[in-house]
């Protein structure tokens, strides 16, 4: 149930939009209207399902967000600059659990060691179909 709350949350975050002139509200509801499909066809994807619901257990959104940044990049962000790749998945669920430092500016990202590879590289699933 709470993964439905959780999904519904992230869905209202995506379509919501903010305050503004006449013409700025009519563009926004026209993108948002489209929006909404993809957002039901991720919603019934099970990457996406069990991907949300490892991250929303985890110690992620301490530093991370689905939309803007926060200590670490936004997850929209990753995903717009990997694509949703074998070697990319692999590498990224390795950046998760070793930790890293670089790619994203001076702020290191601590190592999730006890994190399992397979949830690992799930995360790094879910995180790709935000793009």
């Amino acid at each position: 149930m709470k993964k439905y709350f959780v999904a519904i949350g992230l869905l209202a975050l995506i379509t919501a939009c903010g305050g503004g002139n006449d013409k700025q509200a009519t563009t926004d509801k026209a993108a948002a209207a489209p929006a909404a499909a993809p957002a039901d066809a991720l919603a019934s994807n099970p990457d996406y399902q069990k991907g949300l619901e490892l991250v929303a257990k985890s110690d992620c959104l301490t530093c991370h967000k689905v939309s803007e940044k926060l200590t670490g990049p936004a997850y929209k962000d990753v995903a717009a600059k990997y694509e949703n790749t074998d070697a990319n998945i692999t590498m990224l669920a390795e950046k998760i659990i070793k930790g890293g430092q670089g790619n994203w500016g001076s702020v290191p990202m601590t190592p999730h060691a006890a994190l399992s590879e397979a949830d690992a590289k799930q995360m790094v699933k879910y995180i790709l179909l935000l793009k």
